[in-house]
């Protein structure tokens, strides 16, 4: 990872965001006559399905709101976000205070789902448009948003569970959703008291789905964090286990590199890199099972493009906090691998789904999980480290 490798990721990730990733979104996907965004799009960013998914409408409005709040105050970014942000407050909300997952075209609703990650992705969209705006409004919103899907990541028996009582699990993705959420809400709003929920999920996290003695992050497991001998039980997802690694880095590096927390965050990159990484034809397997039994699901072997997105910043992140050449080898490795497998040279932006040997499964660029979000965070990020990691060499010469 040499100075000038250095300079050459920071543009890479830099004008890759400003100049590939963003233009392929707008102007275009501003819908003018319903509101919010039009974002299920085909390779060439022609429109597949004008239903809004209510994930990529907040994550969307929160990447133009936190552009307009740390890269550059341009009134675009903010506008678009305002536009946003009025579809999600008019057609985001049941009566029950809780969201949509998916609506129609001019935001009647469609579906709705147990879990209250839309809610997650609501608050911190109104959190960057408080301190967008300094509306007190949306800090309140963000707020409330964040203490209704904690409420619901607490309680176990809602009032229409999917699975009976029989064997009872918890997965990963609550704790780690809501340390990402507080985090952001701790920055955008200046709340310090956040830290406390912070805490409390990364203590949840390392007691209840780090396991040293085997050298794995569970993705799923019983209540008590015993491991679940059954399919579901076993089966690991590499690429989500390394994004929570970096939301633990990242809480390091704002404790001003507290080395319990480094620790920890490299250990489950560690784990997960060695179980997913795929040493024949390169990249990060989608599943893989504890035990290495095969797996139930049929994509198990598939590359996709945000679990690649999360090892680029871990990787990047633990080369930063530590120095050791281990982490600079392992980003570079899989920088190369998706960037010479997901990137689209002639429209724009990146395919989302490839088969194992990097060959695109389908053209789509947008659909209900895949949108504005992974790949533009992770160049936002990324150029944001290498930058700040420069100018704190550069103030030691």
């Amino acid at each position: 990872m040499t100075p000038e490798r250095q300079q050459e990721l920071l543009a890479v990730y830099r004008d890759g965001l400003l100049k590939d990733t963003l233009p392929f979104w707008l102007p275009r996907s501003i819908d003018k006559e319903h509101g919010g965004f039009l974002l299920m799009r085909d390779r060439d960013g022609s429109v597949l399905d004008t239903d809004k998914g209510m994930w990529q409408q907040c994550r969307f409005t929160w990447l133009l709101a936190t552009l307009h709040n740390y890269i550059d105050p341009r009134e675009e970014w903010l506008n678009t976000a305002i536009h946003g942000i009025k579809f999600i407050g008019k057609n985001g909300f049941d009566d029950d205070g809780r969201m949509w997952f998916h609506v129609s075209r001019d935001g009647k609703p469609i579906r709705k789902r147990r879990y209250a990650f839309t809610e997650t992705f609501g608050a911190i969209a109104y959190s960057a448009l408080a301190k967008a705006t300094g509306k007190s409004e949306f800090s309140n919103k963000a707020i409330d948003l964040f203490h209704l899907a904690r409420q619901h990541f607490k309680d176990l028996s809602p009032d229409n569970p999917k699975f009976t009582k029989t064997r009872p699990s918890k997965s990963i993705g609550s704790p780690m959703i809501q340390m990402s959420t507080a985090q952001e809400l701790r920055t955008n709003l200046g709340d310090q008291s956040f830290t406390t929920h912070i805490d409390e999920a990364i203590d949840e996290i390392r007691n209840d789905f780090v396991k040293p003695d085997i050298g794995c992050v569970m993705e799923t497991v019983a209540i008590d964090g015993s491991i679940l001998d059954h399919f579901d039980g076993r089966t690991l997802n590499p690429g989500h286990a390394i994004e929570c690694a970096w939301f633990i880095l990242a809480e390091a590096q704002w404790r001003n590199n507290d080395p319990e927390l480094i620790h920890l965050g490299c250990q489950m990159i560690d784990w997960m890199w060695a179980r997913g990484w795929d040493d024949e034809y390169g990249g990060i397997l989608y599943f893989r099972d504890i035990h290495e039994k095969p797996v139930q699901e049929y994509w198990h072997d598939m590359k996709f493009w945000w679990p690649h997105n999360e090892a680029i910043i871990a990787s990047l992140l633990a080369w930063i906090l530590t120095g050791d050449e281990k982490y600079a080898n392992m980003h570079k490795k899989v920088h190369d691998w998706a960037y010479s497998h997901f990137p689209d040279t002639e429209h724009g932006e990146w395919f989302g789904y490839l088969h194992r040997d990097g060959n695109p499964s389908v053209t789509l660029k947008g659909n209900l999980w895949k949108g504005p979000f992974h790949l533009p965070r992770m160049q936002l990020v990324c150029w944001q480290l290498l930058e700040q990691y420069a100018r704190i060499n550069q103030a030691l010469l």
